[in-house]
C-alpha cells in the first residue's frame, strides 16, 4: 500500500516538474524577443522583469520539486523501480541546469542589445547637441550631405547614359552587321549567270499581277455601285 501511494506521488511530482519545464520554455521564448526589439528601451520594462521574475519563480519551483523527488526516492526500497526514477530524476537535474544557464546567457544577450542601443543613442544625442550649439558645423554637415546626394545623382545619370551609349553602339553594329548582309546577297546574285534576269521577271510579274488585281476589283467596285 506504501509503495502504490508512493509511485502515485512520484507520477504527480514527475509531472508537475514536466509542466513547470514547459512553462519555463514559453517564458524563455517571450524573454528572448526582448533582445530582438527595434528599439530596445535604455532600462527594463515593467513587463520585462515581470518575465524574468516568472522564470526565477518557475525555476525555484523545479528545484523544490526535484528535492521532493530525491526525498521520495530515498524512502523507497525497490532496486529495480528506485534506477529507473534515479535515471528519470537525473534527467530532470539536467534539464533544470541546462535551463538556469540559458537564463544567465539570455540575461547577458539582452544586456549586449541594450548596451548597443544606448551607444547609438547616446553617439546620436552627442551629435544633435554638438550641431545645435555649433550652427556653422551643422550647415557645414547639411552642405556635406547635399553634396553627396549630388554625388549619387550624377552616378546614377552616367549609369543610365553608358547604358545608352552601349545600346546604340549595338545598333550600329547591327546596322553594319545586315549591310554586310545585303552586299553578299547582292555580290552573290550577280555571280549567279541569268540570275538578274530572273529575279526582274519575278519582279515584273509581281507588278502585272498587282495591276491586273487592281483593275478587276475597280470593275467590280464600278459594277456593284452600278447595279445599286
Amino acid at each position: 500500500m506504501a509503495t502504490s501511494s508512493g509511485n502515485a506521488g512520484w507520477a504527480q511530482l514527475r509531472q508537475q516538474a514536466r509542466s513547470l519545464e514547459n512553462q519555463t520554455e514559453s517564458l524563455f521564448h517571450t524573454y528572448s524577443q526582448f533582445s530582438a526589439a527595434a528599439n530596445i528601451p535604455a532600462k527594463p520594462t515593467p513587463e520585462e522583469r515581470d518575465v524574468e521574475a516568472k522564470l526565477e519563480e518557475v525555476l525555484d519551483k523545479r528545484d523544490n520539486v526535484i528535492g521532493q523527488l530525491a526525498r521520495l526516492l530515498d524512502s523507497e526500497a525497490s532496486l529495480n523501480t528506485s534506477a529507473l526514477k534515479q535515471n528519470n530524476l537525473s534527467l530532470l537535474r539536467e534539464k533544470l541546469s541546462s535551463h538556469r544557464r540559458d537564463l544567465t546567457r539570455l540575461r547577458s544577450t539582452v544586456q549586449q542589445a541594450r548596451n548597443r542601443a544606448n551607444l547609438l543613442t547616446n553617439v546620436q544625442s552627442d551629435i544633435d547637441e554638438y550641431r545645435a550649439n555649433n550652427p556653422e558645423a551643422a550647415e557645414a554637415d547639411y552642405m556635406l550631405d547635399e553634396r553627396n546626394r549630388i554625388d549619387r545623382s550624377h552616378d546614377v545619370t552616367d549609369s543610365v547614359l553608358s547604358q545608352a551609349y552601349a545600346i546604340n553602339d549595338s545598333f550600329g553594329v547591327q546596322r553594319e552587321t545586315l549591310a554586310n548582309i545585303n552586299r553578299r546577297i547582292t555580290m552573290a546574285a550577280s555571280k549567279v549567270p541569268g540570275i538578274n534576269s530572273i529575279i526582274g521577271r519575278i519582279t515584273s510579274r509581281k507588278r502585272r499581277d498587282g495591276i491586273i488585281m487592281g483593275t478587276f476589283i475597280a470593275l467590280c467596285f464600278i459594277v456593284f455601285f452600278w447595279l445599286r
